[in-house]
């Protein structure tokens, strides 16, 4: 094994590049592939299905749920939500039952959710599914992305509007790259 998994974390898959360390009370589906030279910390969870990138750091308190693609050097800060469904209810209420099993899916409405390289997620943003986070864009501490964000782009608030520009160092700038 030429990877670190802390004794106290629960991983499920092998599919784990060289360098990378996994933290305690994290917890690993399998059929998730993780690159090399990432950094999980603690009490991360990962569903079945999510592709990791190389050279990924991913903070405290973070689920990524099935659909969910990190491309490589990307940052996901503490507390970032994911959101796995766009019209979420609880699969044991009586009155849903015909809409959860009439689908010829699993009755989840799911989308693919794109982090593209270099692509920064502040602390305690939210995600929706569906969106594609440009390359090397920034997203603000506490936004709520409900669209797409073009690369190099920085965005925040509710929901996350254009505030500027970065660089690949994460720099506001007055131009786009």
């Amino acid at each position: 094994m030429d990877y670190f998994v802390h004794s106290h974390a629960l991983v499920e898959t092998e599919a784990i590049g060289k360098d990378t360390k996994i933290w305690a009370f994290t917890h690993i589906l399998w059929d998730v592939t993780i690159g090399e030279n990432c950094n999980i910390c603690d009490h991360v969870f990962i569903e079945c299905g999510v592709k990791i990138g190389n050279g990924v750091t991913i903070k405290t308190h973070v689920s990524l749920w099935t659909g969910v693609i990190i491309e490589d050097y990307c940052f996901i800060g503490p507390n970032v939500a994911f959101v796995n469904d766009l019209y979420p209810r609880s699969h044991r209420n009586p009155a849903m039952q015909e809409r959860y099993f009439s689908h010829q899916d699993d009755g989840w409405y799911r989308d693919k959710t794109l982090i593209k390289e270099g692509a920064s997620l502040g602390a305690n943003s939210t995600i929706l599914c569906g969106v594609t986070v440009g390359e090397y864009a920034m997203v603000a501490a506490g936004a709520v992305v409900t669209r797409d964000v073009k690369p190099f782009e920085l965005v925040g608030g509710i929901p996350a509007k254009h505030w500027g520009w970065v660089d690949r160092e994460g720099r506001k700038q007055d131009y786009r790259e």
